[in-house]
């Protein structure tokens, strides 16, 4: 006697609607933590930056309503020598303070990369230049810079130097002084990272190495430099963009000077706009500098994907 088996019932739907609401009340939950902070940037960054491709096209005080003026701020930079000479010293800055950085904040970590006793210490003292005010970096390296009581030429006299540089009264030396003082400042910071990235490394790999017979610079050429290319890459992009935007640096120490000679095009930037109130040709200037700053992080980027294949 064949037996036959019953069909079980099919299950009950699910509460679509309660899961529509749970689905919704957690995406308005995490809305009202970015809201906060997506507010502040529209505000404050979002709108500013956006404003500046209009205002750049316009003749504006702030008193009058802007004047459209078409191409003519583009062609006053030109034919503008402050922007010329602000151009210049900013690439300048660039060229010395990015690579020196890469090289001070990379040398640091190799060193602090160890497991001893008060270590910390060492990594913390290296990192506080980098959260220090400003202002009060500025103050004491302009006072070791001071031509004739500071201590780095008294160094130098007691070395044998006869004529030692004015440092930041010196239109020759005012720029590398700057420069060794952003290193100082800013190398803590960029530490961290190359830190971080030489953690990552496994110790296997330099293991593998020693027993090949690699020495210690083999080693770190063929095994800590490849590990460490996205973490270089990511700090290139960050020093090449924060190098470019120097502002406070300069402004503290020489405030441009003496001369135009650490004159960079975002102190410009801010004479044209905030001092003189040309707010038109400010934004023209504010516009030729971020399309810098595109121009060569995209040949960063297009270059490291080449070395990445």
């Amino acid at each position: 006697m064949a037996t036959t088996t019953a069909a079980r019932p099919a299950a009950p739907p699910r509460n679509t609607y309660v899961n529509r609401r749970q689905v919704r009340r957690n995406t308005l939950l995490g809305w009202s933590f970015i809201l906060p902070n997506f507010i502040g940037f529209a505000l404050l960054t979002l709108v500013p930056v956006v404003a500046t491709f209009g205002i750049a096209f316009t003749r504006w005080n702030a008193y009058s309503a802007p004047e459209f003026t078409g191409l003519d701020n583009f062609v006053r930079l030109a034919s503008d020598q402050n922007f010329r000479v602000a151009l210049l010293n900013t690439v300048y800055y660039t060229v010395g303070h990015v690579p020196l950085t890469m090289a001070a904040a990379l040398g640091l970590a190799l060193a602090l990369n160890r497991r001893l006793r008060g270590i910390a210490f060492f990594r913390t003292a290296a990192f506080f230049p980098y959260i220090t005010s400003i202002v009060a970096v500025a103050v004491v390296w302009n006072m070791l810079y001071n031509p004739t009581q500071g201590p780095i030429n008294q160094l130098l006299t007691s070395l044998g130097v006869s004529d030692p540089p004015g440092w930041t009264s010196d239109p020759t030396w005012a720029m590398p002084a700057v420069i060794l003082t952003g290193v100082w400042k800013d190398m803590g910071y960029y530490m961290i990272l190359f830190l971080a990235g030489l953690q990552t490394i496994p110790p296997e790999l330099y293991e593998a190495a020693k027993t090949d017979g690699a020495n210690a610079w083999q080693r770190f050429r063929n095994v800590t430099l490849p590990s460490l290319r996205p973490t270089t890459f990511f700090v290139l992009i960050m020093l090449t963009i924060g190098s470019f935007k120097v502002f406070d640096l300069i402004v503290v120490m020489t405030n441009g000077g003496p001369g135009r000679s650490t004159l960079v095009l975002s102190q410009l930037i801010y004479r044209e706009g905030i001092v003189n109130g040309r707010f038109g040709y400010s934004s023209a200037v504010a516009l030729a500098l971020f399309l810098l700053v595109l121009v060569v992080t995209v040949l960063q980027y297009t270059r490291n994907q080449r070395l990445e294949k």
